[in-house]
């Protein structure tokens, strides 16, 4: 049996950048994994079967549709048997389906000996969604376009994180389309690569906050309660809090794993992970 980790990631920044011919938006983000894991076991069967409890049909799970994408596309015949433990939380901003999706690929070129390059599976995992072939790649890319364009950087030293994620989800398209309605066109980040290298050597004084998550002020209009945990975060000390992705996580940087735990008490009511950087 083959046993894959996959794991979930943040954004240190996010430019919304406008929208594309094809319907989805340019996006500018830094982004890396952390030690949060869903878990994903493969066994040979002679029909394609998806055990999880995630509250998702099974059809529309991402790992059932990677799946299905690779048969259809390579001809394949047999089927697999895989088990999917859910750790990362939905609708969070957190890119667990995602990372589930692209552990799939991985996992299936392997069982059905596929032999697929990087490349074949970056391309296969860019028709599941926009999130997916980065999971392909190193802790830390550098991604650009609408998320296929992937430049890994080089991430040193550990980070340690407190995530804090409120009792609901946030639907990624709404948020998208709540963007497109009350905002215009961004610039690039330009002045990105001081921040990045500070990422990559966990130096913390030069993480600082002269970076945004453009979808957090208009996510903050529905759910304002996202705001609020920004601001507990800083009283709790935190170096550098931003929202990940979408939301509806938002992440705090401390100076030690003790003090992101410490941090965690002030949030009862909260879905709390302390997770350190990948690297």
């Amino acid at each position: 049996m083959l046993r894959l980790k996959a794991p979930a990631k943040i954004n240190w920044f996010l430019k919304i950048l406008g929208k594309r011919k094809d319907g989805y938006h340019e996006i500018q983000s830094l982004i890396q994994k952390i030690t949060l894991y869903d878990i994903l076991t493969f066994a040979p069967s002679n029909d394609l079967i998806l055990k999880t409890g995630a509250p998702v049909p099974v059809e529309e799970n991402l790992v059932y549709k990677a799946a299905m994408l690779l048969k259809n596309r390579y001809g394949i015949e047999n089927g697999a048997l895989i088990h999917l433990d859910k750790n990362i939380p939905m609708g969070a901003g957190l890119g667990g389906g995602s990372s589930d999706a692209a552990a799939a690929l991985l996992g299936l070129n392997e069982l059905w000996s596929l032999d697929l390059s990087q490349k074949e599976l970056s391309e296969t995992a860019g028709q599941l969604g926009s999130d997916v072939p980065l999971f392909l790649y190193g802790p830390l890319s550098l991604v650009y376009g609408r998320g296929e364009k992937i430049a890994p950087r080089k991430a040193e030293k550990i980070l340690d994180i407190l995530l804090v994620k409120p009792p609901f989800d946030v639907s990624t398209d709404q948020v998208y389309k709540n963007f497109s309605m009350l905002t215009k066109k961004a610039e690039k980040v330009n002045n990105i690569e001081h921040f990045i290298r500070k990422i990559e050597i966990a130096e913390l004084s030069g993480i600082t906050g002269n970076v945004s998550n453009d979808l957090e002020s208009v996510t903050i209009n529905s759910f304002p309660v996202i705001g609020e945990i920004k601001e507990m975060l800083r009283k709790q000390g935190t170096l550098f809090s931003l929202m990940s992705g979408s939301g509806s996580t938002v992440f705090g940087l401390f100076e030690s794993r003790i003090k992101a735990e410490d941090a965690s008490q002030a949030f009862k009511g909260f879905w709390t992970s302390v997770v350190e950087t990948i690297v």
